[in-house]
């Protein structure tokens, strides 16, 4: 069984709803393209939002295609830097998450909750995870061997969906301290 995974370092970025874009960039809006990224059907914009905290603000990339729901996703570096809350939470869980202001070209957006730090996670094609043994929401381990900078993440979530390509997500915090990692050993225990 080949246990080894691309790692990609994933970069604070917004996710938009419908409603919330057409606030920010005018009614109808629709986003650009500037290029795919690896999981099918999501791209990176050319359109960037800043995202306002109590100590200062950044001007983040959006990534598309819309979602039902606003969602932040930062280092927890960029979140002390903002001054915002954001727990370490899987896409989606935004249930009692941290709150920022949104500034577009053409109004502002103020969230009430959104502002996460992403888990560590892997997606996978369902094909991957059966050759490797893998269920939906199973935590895993993976090992990195870089020069001076080998570690082990822990608490590494794996997502299971047949529109998902097989690469794992860290943020730059994570990235930074391994050493830039570009693969690493899947530990199933």
């Amino acid at each position: 069984m080949n246990n080894k995974i691309i790692i990609e370092t994933s970069a604070r970025h917004i996710h938009l709803s419908q409603a919330d874009l057409e606030t920010l960039f005018g009614k109808g809006y629709e986003l650009t393209k500037k290029k795919d990224l690896s999981q099918p059907g999501q791209f990176a914009c050319v359109e960037k939002v800043k995202v306002v905290g109590p100590r200062g603000e950044k001007a983040m990339s959006v990534l598309g295609p819309v979602r039902d729901y606003t969602q932040i996703e930062l280092a927890l570096t960029d979140a002390r830097s903002l001054g915002l809350e954001a727990p370490v939470r899987g896409s989606g869980d935004l249930a009692g998450s941290g709150a920022c202001k949104l500034v577009g070209p053409k109004g502002e957006v103020e969230l009430t909750e959104g502002v996460i730090a992403a888990k560590r996670h892997i997606h996978f094609s369902p094909e991957d995870a059966e050759a490797m043994g893998i269920k939906d929401r199973q935590i895993v381990k993976v090992e990195v061997e870089t020069n001076g900078r080998s570690l082990v993440f822990g608490d590494v979530m794996c997502r299971v969906k047949d529109t998902y390509a097989t690469f794992m997500h860290i943020d730059t915090d994570e990235s930074n301290a391994a050493g830039g990692p570009k693969e690493g050993t899947i530990i199933v225990e």
